[in-house]
């Protein structure tokens, strides 16, 4: 027996075919309230995209402590081997908006979002190690040049070029985005990365930094611009599709959580600042640890429930685990969050998707969307201090122990600044093949060739700092661009040896 639809409120209605008019021909009646509510929330369906990752695809699964971590955190859903919780992934393209193709060339966003038993952490990252910028000054100008020119309304390759010359930390990561790895098959074929240094402290107060690494469990495939442009020309949803058959045919893409970690001091002792964003830890230095699984078995009952209405943050963490002195990542804790209250709302922490499965107890009050009660485990106790002893406290005993806060910063800014270029430099010199340094030239020429003359200068002498051969070949491939002799992308990543 079917249900008996109702308005909002709950009651039965009697009809969803016609308006209520005054006669057989008579104008629609304003008393048709249920017409009203139609249109109404027809009108309120939609709310801001994403200024950043706005065209995105998502799962549900489930993490599982495969590996003991104590001797560094605290944190307890790594207590235990064997351990889970429930999660909510997020992929996303950076620079597209809602209607964007999904197989763009395009840094891929990589979130996860952790259920644990004390409360909500969300890793925020992309589907590389590494970012364009390093302080989250440069955050707006940058987002910017990715979008739309105010006058043209167009994508910009002038502003994206411009900026990234005067801004030569950025050619590390345009170096990975143009090459093979720029175009991912879909979101089931890429690796993840926290990107991010954060903090993690064991039960001695004894504190590390880390870095965190989803290492995809399938074959890492990427498209060639050729590829994915016949691709888009018969779909814009790709990325849509193969995930969401893949979970619905029983084809669980599984993602290895592992950690790269570093003890306190030394820090004190690199030759490369390693809270700088723009910059990978060298695995021989700091090798790959293996922590847990990540499965995702589950397509959303509601897209725009789990999906769009998710909200990550990296100021979402769990005692254990903390934050550094990386600047984009102390930008992100604030410009996130505040994000989610501009697109979601006030409260937007309660909705489905970021609802955490433990008790909460919290002293906000009032706002948009507040659609629960209150939280504080005591009617009269709206504001703390209080005099009520049933009512919410903090817990000092998850308290982060004190930072140590080195007087040495200032020496990852001196004048030298080759420290942009080394990492690149041995990516481009020691990890690619000729083949792979080809079709970089050649992607890299396509991307450039609408820019200004002085645009590809200021790029070319960035380009001549990392290495000589890539200035030469770039320059030779914007000279002989459109000539079709594009060379068939191999099935594993060019740069995983320089992550």
């Amino acid at each position: 027996m079917s249900k008996r639809l109702t308005t909002t409120a709950g009651a039965p209605m009697p009809t969803n075919d016609t308006s209520k008019t005054a006669g057989e021909r008579g104008p629609v009646m304003l008393d048709d309230y249920q017409l009203i509510e139609k249109l109404a929330h027809q009108n309120r369906e939609r709310i801001p995209e994403r200024v950043v990752h706005a065209k995105g695809w998502g799962a549900q699964g489930t993490f599982t402590v495969t590996h003991d971590i104590t001797q560094y955190t605290t944190a307890k859903i790594f207590s235990k081997v064997g351990n889970t919780c429930d999660i909510l992934s997020r992929w996303s393209t950076v620079a597209g908006e809602m209607g964007a193709a999904d197989a763009e060339r395009d840094v891929r966003g990589f979130s996860i979002k952790f259920y644990t038993e004390e409360g909500n952490w969300d890793v925020v990252g992309n589907n590389t190690p590494i970012f364009f910028i390093r302080d989250p000054y440069k955050f707006p100008d940058f987002i910017r040049t990715q979008k739309r020119h105010p006058m043209t309304n167009l994508r910009s390759p002038e502003a994206m070029f411009d900026f990234w010359a005067a801004q030569p930390e950025s050619v590390h990561q345009v170096t990975i985005l143009m090459s093979d790895r720029g175009i991912p098959v879909n979101p089931m074929h890429m690796h993840g990365y926290g990107s991010h240094t954060y903090s993690v402290w064991n039960d001695k107060g004894e504190r590390h930094w880390v870095k965190f690494h989803f290492r995809c469990q399938q074959e890492i495939k990427n498209y060639t611009n050729d590829e994915a442009e016949r691709l888009i020309g018969k779909t814009r949803e790709s990325y849509q599709e193969d995930l969401f058959n893949a979970i619905d045919e029983g084809n669980f893409p599984k993602w290895e959580l592992n950690i790269q970690v570093m003890p306190e001091e030394q820090a004190t002792t690199l030759d490369f600042n390693p809270f700088d964003l723009t910059k990978v830890w060298p695995h021989d230095q700091f090798p790959l640890i293996p922590v847990g699984m990540l499965e995702f078995n589950k397509n959303p009952d509601n897209y725009w429930q789990f999906v769009e209405n998710a909200a990550y943050s990296p100021s979402n963490k769990i005692p254990g685990i903390g934050f550094s002195p990386d600047k984009m990542l102390q930008g992100r804790v604030f410009a996130y969050a505040d994000a989610h209250r501009y697109r979601l709302g006030t409260h937007y922490e309660a909705l489905p998707a970021n609802a955490p499965k433990t008790a909460v107890h919290h002293y906000h009050k009032d706002g948009t969307m507040r659609f629960f009660p209150q939280m504080t485990g005591h009617p009269d106790a709206y504001y703390e201090p209080n005099q009520y002893e049933e009512s919410a406290r903090p817990d000092p005993s998850v308290a982060e122990p004190p930072l140590r806060i080195h007087g040495d910063a200032d020496r990852y800014t001196q004048e030298d600044k080759d420290a942009d270029y080394v990492q690149p430099r041995k990516l481009y010199a020691e990890v690619l093949d000729d083949d792979e340094r080809r079709r970089l030239h050649q992607n890299m020429a396509a991307a450039m060739g609408p820019c200004s003359d002085p645009v590809k200068e200021r790029w070319f002498a960035v380009l001549g700092r990392v290495h000589p051969d890539y200035e030469a070949g770039v320059r030779e491939a914007v000279k002989t661009a459109g000539d079709d002799n594009a060379i068939p992308v191999t099935d594993d990543t060019p740069t995983q040896a320089a992550e």
